[in-house]
């Protein structure tokens, strides 16, 4: 109990990415992150392939309600895929480009989503309390001291946000050059064409509209990254940071009540932070999602939206 106690005076042991268990068994480097990342992937594709069997109509003979999604679980994420569908995603990019890439969106989505959400949960933790336990029952589990089988949050890792952000950039500019053409992407790049067929006189702010397009690029995924990093950092490091309040009043030989009424009251606002990182799981997945597709709509041809609004407002497009 007193590596317990020891870890969790550093509220970033909680949140820097360690070597699972599954390695040290097999002798090899596996951090805590790429196992996360496999699990969460298995794991969503299980899930939401059980929804879609949910949600899809069932035979004849139940009647009407072969339309009728079964489940809780399944009908709530039916109703977040129609939500963010109908409302998020057909205004920026159309209805063909939704049709398009909406399966890439909503993966995008859940696979973060997943690893928001096992990162709330404190599975490592919970392994670290159980080996030692195991140890003073005299129980032999070939382990060092801090490993853990499967834990941690895998978002809270630089270099998972920034692989998925890179997957986003290539995704995005292979859009580009499949929708605007080499040229039409130089052209985007030079602040379009209306622009370059301008007054001479304008022409000449083209070089620097390149230079801030061309490094906007780059920019724009490792926003992403960071975005998506900062904030699972943040808030782990901020949970872990009050849950140690219990442990650093013990150590400082404080008495019981004391010691007592300080861990209830950081346990307090460990509950309410925990319910605000469970918010910033689901708002950070779609802000991640709904950015890339507003990148992807900035590399589109304007006509498809025109002609989107139009159908929104036939009134109008007729007049």
């Amino acid at each position: 109990m007193h590596l317990t106690l020891a870890s969790s005076f550093d509220p970033l042991h909680h949140v820097a990415d360690q070597q699972s268990l599954v390695g040290q068994w097999m002798a090899q480097s596996l951090p805590l992150s790429v196992l996360s990342i496999v699990v969460c992937g298995a794991l969503a594709c299980v899930v939401l392939i059980w929804a879609a069997g949910r949600i899809r109509t069932g035979p004849e003979s139940e009647g009407t309600r072969r339309y009728v999604t079964r489940g809780r679980l399944a009908q709530i994420i039916e109703a977040m895929v129609v939500y963010l569908r109908d409302q998020m995603l057909v205004p920026v990019l159309g209805e063909v480009q939704t049709k398009r890439y909406l399966p890439f969106l909503m993966t995008l989505f859940f696979f973060i989503l997943s690893m928001n959400l096992l990162g709330i949960v404190p599975v490592a933790d919970l392994q670290v309390i159980a080996l030692e336990a195991a140890n003073r029952l005299s129980i032999t589990i070939p382990a060092e001291p801090g490993f853990t089988f499967l834990g941690g949050c895998a978002t809270a890792n630089l270099l998972v946000t920034g692989a998925l952000a890179t997957i986003c950039f290539f995704v995005v500019q292979i859009h580009a050059l499949t929708q605007l053409g080499l040229k039409g992407w130089l052209e985007h790049l030079c602040g379009g064409k209306e622009l370059l067929q301008g007054s001479k006189v304008v022409l000449a702010v083209v070089p620097i509209i390149f230079v801030v397009e061309f490094v906007g690029l780059f920019v724009k995924p490792c926003a992403l990254a960071i975005r998506l990093f900062a904030n699972m950092v943040g808030g782990h490091t901020l949970l872990a940071t009050l849950l140690m309040f219990g442990g650093m009043a013990m150590a400082g030989g404080l008495n019981a009540f004391a010691v007592g009424g300080i861990s209830l009251a950081s346990a307090a606002f460990a509950v309410a932070i925990s319910f605000m990182e469970l918010f910033v799981a689901f708002l950070q997945a779609f802000i991640f999602m709904f950015l890339t597709a507003v990148f992807i709509s900035e590399m589109t041809h304007h006509g498809d939206h025109d002609e989107h609004a139009d159908s929104d407002h036939p009134e109008t497009a007729h007049a």
